[in-house]
């Protein structure tokens, strides 16, 4: 099993929480100064009202400054379950928009699949995958299959988390490693996560960013195993369809900070053999 080509299925459909429309009306509709806001209250909100330090060490790339921008001044604009719910709202919006029909069979088994491999999840050590789990599941299947999506997605994050500090990387040491590494331009990558020029600048570059992918790979097989190869392999046949689409139609697909690219990976011939 591929570890990267599961995530570049799941990754998709799980991105639609904050860079749609949909996402940015809701948290606005909230009374959210800046998409940021959104984009922390919705992502921190299943940990609860977080301080600033907690997201951002279990965030773990975001400049603090950036984090303390949006975060404790969200919780004050509201709860961590009133973000909880226009989450969902905006996602079931960008879903039906970028989707069309969600009530498929393709995505209620996908979502039957996707849940079983989420609840296979070893959340140990595993701090925004075990608070999203924690979460009660939706219960219209192409919801449901997202939240199984975001809980394999921050499962996976966790993971790369360990992997950097278990290897001595820093968080704006592993951006810039990671924009040399995939040709990203420095200048996106800092604003992206709020890291000035002369903090990139003094970062330690060298570092074995392909040993981290390769631990970051094998920390995230687990679900997979326990939901088995032939399964795993019907999820990977539904949701690429699902994963090209959504990247398609999604302008924030286009250009992001992990060089994700479902359109070019995964709609070529043979990308199942």
């Amino acid at each position: 099993m591929d570890a990267r080509q599961l995530w570049l299925r799941f990754e998709p459909y799980h991105d639609v929480t904050y860079f749609t429309p949909e996402s940015r009306a809701a948290t606005d509709a909230l009374g959210c100064k800046g998409g940021w806001m959104g984009y922390f209250g919705m992502r921190a909100a299943p940990l609860g009202a977080a301080p600033p330090e907690l997201v951002t060490a279990v965030f773990y790339n975001f400049a603090p400054r950036m984090v303390a921008r949006a975060l404790p001044d969200a919780w004050a604009v509201a709860s961590p379950a009133d973000f909880l719910r226009v989450r969902l709202e905006g996602v079931d919006g960008a879903l039906r928009r970028l989707l069309g029909d969600v009530s498929t069979p393709e995505i209620l088994e996908a979502a039957a699949l996707a849940r079983e491999a989420a609840e296979a999840v070893d959340v140990a050590g595993r701090p925004l995958a075990a608070a999203n789990r924690a979460l009660p599941w939706p219960s219209e299947p192409h919801l449901a299959l997202w939240h199984a999506c975001t809980i394999l997605r921050e499962a996976r994050g966790d993971g790369h988390v360990a992997a950097l500090v278990a290897h001595g990387v820093g968080p704006c040491q592993a951006l810039a490693l990671y924009a040399r590494e995939h040709s990203l331009d420095p200048a996106y990558m800092r604003a992206a996560r709020g890291w000035t020029e002369a903090e990139w600048e003094s970062c330690d570059l060298p570092g074995d960013l392909p040993a981290v992918e390769r631990a970051t790979d094998a920390a995230a097989l687990a679900p997979w195993e326990a939901l088995g190869a032939s399964r795993t392999s019907r999820f990977i046949d539904l949701m690429t369809p699902l994963a090209v689409r959504i990247a398609s139609a999604n302008e924030a697909m286009r250009v992001n900070p992990m060089a994700l690219d479902p359109v070019r990976e995964l709609a070529v011939p043979g990308w199942n053999t």
